[in-house]
């Protein structure tokens, strides 16, 4: 299974304070549990995908880069969004994301 290694490596070092971190091969990348819970994925194309409040998918749509994702070529479901490297380019923006699944799995 492929990934990007230095997005995986970012969010390696974003994690890097949480207590209970997994790193889990999953949705054709490298995604990263946080207290058993899924907070983000690198996929192989640069990608980065986390999860998020239900509620809050809309607006984060709105943001630069970002998606809703699909599997196997169906929408997920709300909690979810993919974001491509021109929404995480800064390390403000790649920040604001993990901050965006921290909240939701914390």
């Amino acid at each position: 299974m492929a990934y990007d290694k230095a997005l995986a490596e970012r969010i390696r070092d974003a994690l890097s304070g949480e207590s209970d971190v997994e790193e889990v091969k999953m949705f054709g990348g490298l995604s990263f549990m946080v207290n058993g819970k899924l907070a983000a994925s690198a996929n192989s194309h640069g990608n980065i995908m986390v999860r998020c409040d239900p509620d809050r998918v809309d607006e984060l749509l709105t943001h630069k880069g970002a998606s809703w994702p699909e599997m196997r070529g169906k929408p997920m479901s709300k909690g979810w969004i993919v974001v491509d490297r021109t929404g995480t380019s800064s390390n403000v923006e790649f920040n604001a994301w993990i901050k965006e699944a921290l909240d939701f799995v914390h």
